[in-house]
């Protein structure tokens, strides 16, 4: 642990998976790919997770949920309201057609689909969850969100906010409209309040403010 925060990165396309520490209270999020890995790390750590939390619903950042919940059967899974069908009962079919869009086929969900554990929680934004504030931040779909601990100045902002960049709008759910008004809300929190993307390394509210805003 660097902290209290690690970062694994994950799956087939480089997800991070973040597990937050606050006073023995763990929150794993994002558990996008490799579940052995993630397990092993935990296990490693003797950590139990109280929750897994979903920035959002995509593939590439629930792709290892069967896993880990496997392991570690109790605690809460949580996610948007708007996102749960990425997760819900027809997930599978709306999988393979958002990655279908992505892709342009869906072979690589149809080979690695599991099915996924109910999801326990669904979340408005507000919500207050573990040490996090629920902020509703749509624009890459409908339901995501970042998760905004603001006595310690960290943020879990998904594919919302990236170092030096922002999440794709084109997929299933997108849209620049929302995006924009999302990033302004990101954009109002303390500048040195520390981001932690779905992608790359990590950032902060006043670099990306700083980079993006003309």
């Amino acid at each position: 642990m660097n902290n209290n925060i690690a970062r694994l990165e994950v799956g087939a396309f480089s997800t991070n998976c973040w597990v937050y520490v606050v006073d023995g209270d763990v929150s794993v999020i994002d558990p996008g790919g490799d579940g052995e890995a993630i397990i092993a790390f935990l296990e490693s750590e003797r950590l139990k997770p109280a929750r897994i939390l979903l920035t959002h619903g995509h593939f590439d950042h629930v792709m290892a949920l069967p896993d880990v919940r496997g392991a570690f059967p109790d605690g809460t899974i949580a996610v948007h309201r708007a996102d749960h069908v990425s997760v819900g009962k027809n997930a599978f079919r709306f999988q393979c057609a958002d990655f279908k869009t992505a892709a342009g086929n869906d072979g690589f969900i149809r080979e690695n689909w599991r099915d996924m554990p109910p999801v326990t929680q669904l979340l408005e934004d507000g919500d207050t969850i573990g040490p996090f504030t629920v902020m509703h931040t749509p624009g890459h779909t409908k339901g995501s969100v970042s998760y905004y601990h603001k006595d310690a100045g960290v943020l879990f902002s998904g594919d919302t906010l990236f170092c030096g960049g922002i999440g794709r709008t084109d997929l299933s759910g997108g849209s620049i409209a929302e995006m924009t008004e999302s990033l302004k809300r990101l954009f109002s929190l303390d500048g040195e309040t520390r981001v932690f993307p779905g992608h790359g390394g990590p950032t902060t509210i006043k670099a990306e403010r700083a980079g993006l805003v003309t």
